[in-house]
């Protein structure tokens, strides 16, 4: 694991990744959203499939920029828009006529 990665791994706060990456932000901003714009940022950095072989600027200009991207989506808009949870799925789901309950009876075993 490169010096990077070991580096980014230790942070456990939005903020920490933030200010880790160099990223200006609103702590109003993040104090309401750090959930999903963290989530939203691992959604990002799983699209990137050459992550693997990249150097470790490479890496760092990357995960600023896909950390960035993540925060921009919860400045633009907000947490029941964006959907990256589950549970703002499924509700919608539900709203459209989906089943939002499944009893036992309905599963099978595989």
């Amino acid at each position: 694991m490169s010096g990077f990665k070991q580096q980014i791994a230790k942070l456990s706060s939005a903020e920490e990744f933030f200010d880790f990456l160099g990223v200006p932000y609103d702590p109003r901003v993040v104090s309401v959203n750090r959930l999903h714009i963290l989530k939203r940022f691992h959604d990002y950095l799983a699209l990137d499939a050459n992550l693997e072989e990249a150097g470790e600027e490479t890496l760092r200009k990357v995960y600023r920029s896909l950390l960035e991207s993540a925060y921009q989506d919860f400045v633009r808009s907000d947490a029941v828009t964006e959907k990256v949870f589950k549970v703002f799925r499924q509700a919608q789901a539900t709203q459209l006529g989906g089943q939002g309950f499944v009893p036992l009876s309905d599963l099978s075993r595989s």
